[in-house]
Formats: C-alpha cells, structure tokens, sequence
C-alpha cells in the first residue's frame, strides 16, 4: 500500500521548471498554498456573497489537486496547452497515473479518494479549485517580482488575465483584499 508513501513525495516535483526562481517551489508546497486559498475562497464565498461553498472540502480537494504529478512530474503550462492534441493527451496520461495512485490503496479506502485524486467535482467546485490554483499561482509570481526577478512579470499578467476571464467575485475579493499583502517586506506587515 503505496498510496501516502507517494504523495509525500510531491515534496520532489519542482514546479515552474522552465523559469529561473529565486526561490523553489514544490507541488507539496503549491498543494498546501491552493488548500489554504481555496479555503478562503469557500468563506469569502458563504461570508460575503451569500454563497453555500463548502471550504473543509475546497481545501481537501485542493491538497489532492496535483497527486498524479508524483507519477507524471509536472508538465510546463506552455507545453500542457500548445495545442489541444498535447492537452488531450496530457489529460489521458493523467487519468492513468490517478487510477494507478488509486490501485495502491486497500480497495475498501479507494471510493472515499476517487474523488479527491481523480478530481470528482461540480462544475462550480472545479471554477474555484482553479481560482484558487491561480491565485496560488499569482502569489508566486509576486513574491518573484518582490525579489527583483522579471523572469515572472509575463506569467503574473498572464495569471492575472486568466483569472479576469474566471470571475469569481470570492477571487475578485481575495485579490483586492489580501492579494497586496503579498507585495509588501515583514516590516511593512508589521505596521
């Protein structure tokens, strides 16, 4: 029974391969910051919008997100989405490595993580997860930008656009109002 034995492994699989960062990032860590993100989105969404998200399970869909990656390594988003033949066939090979990830566990646990690894969503549930995995992914771009490097000023406007073209008002919220936090030195914070 291989299943977690994998997914500790995400720790491996860097993210964001085809740019030079400042800093590292891993698809553990970018699973832990969409869960966090994606939880916020579902309590801005009930709190401020009336809305009826469920945030405990936006969040645990979150931290299974990106488990086949343990299996495919993560593939550069300008490659994934050249042409709809690469995505097509990317989605296959990743519907190959959910279900193998699924056979390493007790047959009697895989109903309950089918969903979570093979990511079994609404419609409405999908939308936020990917608010949430841009939003993740604007927070990068910004702490790079903050650093001095302009290697991530293309994919902060791209992120950026793709989330315009969402429209989520939870992810409008959460950019206008703790989005600029992201910017600011731990002094600044501490003001």
């Amino acid at each position: 029974m291989n299943f977690f034995a994998y997914l500790y492994r995400m720790k491996y699989i860097e993210r964001w391969s085809l740019m030079r960062s400042s800093e590292k990032e891993n698809v553990a860590e970018h699973s832990h910051n969409v869960a966090m993100i994606a939880h916020a989105l579902g309590v801005i969404d009930n709190t401020v919008f009336g809305g009826d998200s469920d945030p405990e399970r936006l969040a645990t869909l979150a931290v299974f997100h990106e488990a086949g990656e343990v299996l495919t390594g993560d593939l550069p988003t300008p490659i994934k989405y050249y042409n709809p033949a690469i995505r097509e066939a990317y989605r296959a090979i990743e519907a190959t490595a959910e279900e193998k990830l699924l056979r390493m566990l007790p047959e009697e646990m895989r109903a309950a993580y089918a969903p979570l690894v093979c990511g079994e969503t609404t419609e409405r549930e999908r939308r936020m997860l990917k608010a949430a995995d841009k939003l993740a992914a604007l927070v990068k771009c910004k702490e790079e930008l903050k650093s001095g490097n302009r290697e991530f000023a293309r994919a902060e406007e791209s992120v950026s656009a793709a989330l315009d073209e969402l429209a989520i008002p939870a992810a409008d919220y959460f950019r206008a109002r703790f989005l600029p936090a992201f910017s600011l030195t731990l002094d600044e914070m501490e003001e």
